[in-house]
């Protein structure tokens, strides 16, 4: 595989860099005619331009620790900043169930995902973008906004996730290991379970059907984000492929060099009309470090915005953990083929819970987003500095007085005490999901506010 830039160790200056990139560009057109067709593109045919600073994205970081690659760090996006270390909360339906933005906002809340998946299904790209796009969409217009490519959601139809999340209400959790994928390969891969598999690759893209009505949907490179430019978000996602955990090693170096391609095509289709919007690509591999740093080298050479972390992440925070471990100093390098991969920010999908955010922040990981404290939220689980309150329990029923945490200073801590949110979540009360939500998130963000003043003080 060609892709100069990504393997080789060069410290070039600005003036330097240009000079290398013109050479990639004159050995990538020689490349074109002896490259095999399943290699992705080389970076040199992409524009020179785009490997510029962009003017409308900026991540700068404010300190460095001596004791880890936990870092403080701060994302300037047109539509406000974001301070890192910082945690993302997941509004899959472009809401937050029980919570109106405001409250969310008032608890600290800056950086908010939304799923493409679920958007182009309803309302559809065309309501959104009658609107203005996502921020006008939903009244949120000083505050910024990540949408996926859609991708972990079509995936997931063939693991069994969305099925099983969908009961719950829309949200997502990972497939579990035990699941056998259903997924047709047109080009070869795991057999399918099923006579009818409800996920279909091709190279084009992949075509699943809708859980809402049946209808055929053909999700490419190029249309998630045709769809992600009419929503308008300030970071968007290329199109990935999320392999089970379970998987051949063969049937995994395919969908790694799938997804290499994939991500390219996005990447030129973005730069087709940039649109103030920035692009992290999605490192991909699973558990394997060879593929783990194929991915690195590759997706680090191209002109993204940010770097996510993506694919498996193994069966439990141990193996998330050795694989940060191990792979986070890869992101932390100085310059490599003349970017420096410290420059960028680094996303963690779909992890969130606190015992990950922790050893996420001490690896060097700068946003994260999960749907987990939101949804222990509604099911009575409220996160405090003295550890989780199971608040069904009815030995909260007589502590009068007491807020759910006595250091909190959100909304509901303020106004209510732990008998009467007890009384809201037996009772079956509306009401209490949205009160416990709002500390739940406010929680999460003094939590990393307490890293990053933490990070100030090498202390982690």
């Amino acid at each position: 595989m060609l892709f100069i830039a990504a393997t080789r160790t060069v410290a070039l200056t600005s003036i330097g860099r240009r000079v290398h990139r013109r050479k990639l560009r004159c050995d990538g057109l020689l490349a074109r005619f002896s490259t095999r067709s399943a290699d992705p593109p080389d970076p040199s045919t992409f524009p020179e331009w785009s490997y510029e600073p962009r003017p409308f994205f900026r991540f700068e970081v404010l300190h460095q620790s001596t004791k880890s690659l936990a870092r403080v760090g701060r994302i300037h996006t047109p539509h406000g900043t974001i301070d890192t270390p910082g945690y993302v909360a997941v509004a899959t339906n472009a809401a937050l169930k029980g919570v109106d933005f405001r409250d969310a906002d008032a608890a600290g809340q800056q950086l908010i995902f939304c799923n493409t998946y679920h958007l182009l299904l309803q309302p559809g790209t065309d309501v959104v973008e009658g609107a203005g796009g996502l921020h006008n969409f939903i009244n949120r217009r000083e505050r910024p906004l990540i949408t996926d490519s859609g991708g972990f959601q079509v995936f997931s139809l063939a693991y069994g996730s969305v099925h099983e999340e969908l009961s719950t209400g829309g949200e997502l959790k990972r497939a579990s290991k035990g699941k056998r994928a259903q997924t047709s390969h047109a080009n070869g891969g795991t057999p399918s379970t099923s006579s009818a598999p409800p996920v279909k690759v091709t190279e084009e893209g992949v075509v699943f059907r809708s859980y809402r009505d049946g209808r055929k949907f053909l999700l490419t490179p190029e249309s998630t984000v045709t769809a992600q430019k009419s929503f308008g978000a300030d970071i968007i996602i290329p199109l990935d492929e999320l392999p089970p955990y379970h998987i051949d090693p063969k049937v995994l170096e395919d969908s790694v060099d799938r997804t290499h391609r994939w991500e390219a095509r996005s990447l030129n289709e973005h730069l087709k009309n940039v649109k103030e919007q920035a692009m992290y690509c999605v490192i991909h591999g699973g558990l394997d470090r060879n593929l783990r740093k194929k991915s690195v080298d590759y997706l680090t050479s191209l002109p993204f915005d940010g770097y996510a972390i993506g694919g498996s992440l193994g069966k439990d925070g141990e193996e998330l953990m050795d694989l940060l471990e191990w792979m986070m100093p890869l992101l932390n390098e100085n310059v490599v083929g003349g970017v420096d991969r410290r420059s960028k920010p680094r996303h963690l999908l779909g992890i969130a819970d606190e015992k990950g955010i922790l050893g996420a922040v001490q690896q060097g990981i700068d946003t994260m987003d999960s749907c987990y404290p939101t949804r222990l939220a509604r099911h009575g689980t409220l996160l405090t500095r003295q550890g989780t309150i199971h608040i069904k329990s009815g030995k909260y029923k007589s502590q009068h007085g007491v807020p759910i945490d006595p250091e909190c200073s959100c909304s509901t801590c303020r106004n209510h005490d732990r008998p009467y949110l007890w009384h809201l979540i037996k009772a079956k009360e509306p009401v209490f999901m949205t009160l416990a939500t709002i500390h739940n998130l406010q929680y999460m963000n003094d939590l990393m506010a307490t890293q990053r003043q933490r990070i100030l003080n090498d202390e982690i």
